[in-house]
């Protein structure tokens, strides 16, 4: 008799994402399966970020790049529907850099911290902890971002008013909600099978 195969993995990959460039670090925490692929982590550190997903995307680990391969263009991008996390980040410790916006090239640095059995009591992808906001997206990249909130934060910059209507009066570079970023995750969650009712 064979063993009946669990349908939850067996294997828990806990990541840390920092946004490259940024003094103090903006950086989440985040604890995802294992046999994920490239492109579920993608829609992962959109949420996770705050980004909106507007902008194509890179994934470089060692010297192989990982994205949505374009037909037309025969550039070694292999594809990151087919390429799951177990795969290119196996190793304690393994790097990647996520690059999101190639105008504004907003960086990530992704490292594997802990290899963790799942926990049937948790739904993953979930946010575990972080730090700051994320920037709005079309800012500038780093540079665009750090003008920014020198704007926002000074009321006697020439460019205050500009910049609060253009970002509005709710962004706080400051803040951080590990709920807010797992309701954002929510949606990436799997679908459980429903039970049938009698």
């Amino acid at each position: 008799m064979t063993a009946k195969k669990s349908a939850v993995p067996a294997e828990i990959y806990q990541l840390k994402v920092t946004l490259l460039g940024t003094n103090p670090p903006i950086w989440r925490r985040l604890l995802v399966h294992a046999d994920l692929t490239l492109a579920q982590l993608h829609d992962v550190l959109q949420a996770a970020m705050g980004w909106e997903d507007g902008h194509m995307h890179e994934f470089r680990i060692g010297g192989r790049h990982f994205g949505r391969p374009d037909p037309e263009d025969l550039s070694s991008v292999e594809n990151e529907r087919t390429a799951p996390l177990s795969s290119v980040l196996g190793r304690l410790g393994a790097k990647a850099i996520y690059t999101y916006d190639m105008g504004d090239s907003w960086e990530h640095g992704i490292v594997l911290e802990k290899r963790l059995p799942s926990d049937p009591n948790t739904t993953y992808p979930v946010c575990t902890d972080g730090q700051l906001a994320c920037p709005p997206e079309d800012c500038g990249g780093i540079p665009g971002f750090y003008d920014l909130v020198e704007a926002i934060s000074d009321p006697n910059h020439e460019r205050h008013e500009e910049m609060l209507d253009w970002i509005g009066d709710d962004f706080d570079p400051q803040a951080f909600s590990v709920d807010k970023v797992n309701r954002l995750l929510t949606p990436l969650h799997p679908r459980r099978p429903r039970t049938p009712t009698i």
